[in-house]
This record gives structure tokens, sequence and C-alpha cells, in this order.
């Protein structure tokens, strides 16, 4: 197994039982790996939830989806994805900016139906597969 990062919108989904709203593509990625998301995730979730988009607490959702599929919150020091997300110019949101700074930082896809992240970001994954074989294994 390898492992994978998952973006913000696909851990809520989870979370929420909308499965149907991943491609099969992500399904398998997310079936096949080990799952983690970037710490900043934890913090834009509670962001969603103090401003009414979504009714559970990160600590909820989290605590939840460490049983039922393993999600593991990465350890990657913060200096370590600062210094490579000011190496992305292609965003202004600082969330996806830290967690695709992350999953390049650990060389881990990143799933995330984000257009400008998948526009981006070559180890970012949706609907299409995209060749995996340079990835540590």
């Amino acid at each position: 197994m390898k492992a994978i990062y998952l973006d913000t919108h696909v851990v809520v989904w989870l979370f929420s039982g909308l499965r149907d709203k991943l491609p099969e593509v992500a399904k398998i990625m997310i079936e096949s790996n080990d799952l983690f998301i970037c710490p900043i995730v934890i913090l834009e979730i509670q962001f969603l939830k103090e401003i009414g988009r979504i009714n559970y607490s990160a600590q909820e959702i989290l605590e939840d989806l460490l049983i039922k599929i393993e999600l593991k919150t990465d350890d990657l020091p913060f200096e370590i994805a600062i210094k490579k997300a000011i190496e992305i110019p292609w965003t202004r949101d600082p969330f996806d900016r830290v967690i695709t700074a992350s999953s390049i930082a650990r060389s881990f896809p990143l799933i995330t139906k984000d257009q400008n992240i998948l526009s981006n970001y070559p180890l970012a994954i949706w609907n299409v597969p995209r060749p995996l074989a340079h990835l540590p294994k």
C-alpha cells in the first residue's frame, strides 16, 4: 500500500456518506491506500463549521473517520510545509497552498476536485488516473 492525501471537501464528503460524489478513480485510490490529511485540513473543516457550511466540528469528523477509514493526520513539520508552500505561485488560497505543499513534501498523490490544483499539480487526482510510477514505494 501507498499513501495519499485527501483534500478537505473529500474528507467532508466521506464523513457525510457522499461517496457518490467521488469518481471511480478517486474511490479506488481511497480504498487501496493509506489515507492522510494535512493538519491544516482540520482548521479548514472547523472554519466550515463556524461559518455554517457544515454541522459537525473538525474533531467530530476526524474521530469518526479515524474509526471508519483509518484516516490519519500527517506529522510533517509545519516549517517544511510552509517552505514548500512559498514555492507555489498559482493559488492565493492558503489552505490549498499548504495542503498541496504537504503533498509535494511527502510525494503523496492528492485526491481533490479543485480544478486549480488539478491543473497545476501533477500528483493531483480526481477522475483521470495519472501515472504514479515515479512515486516512492
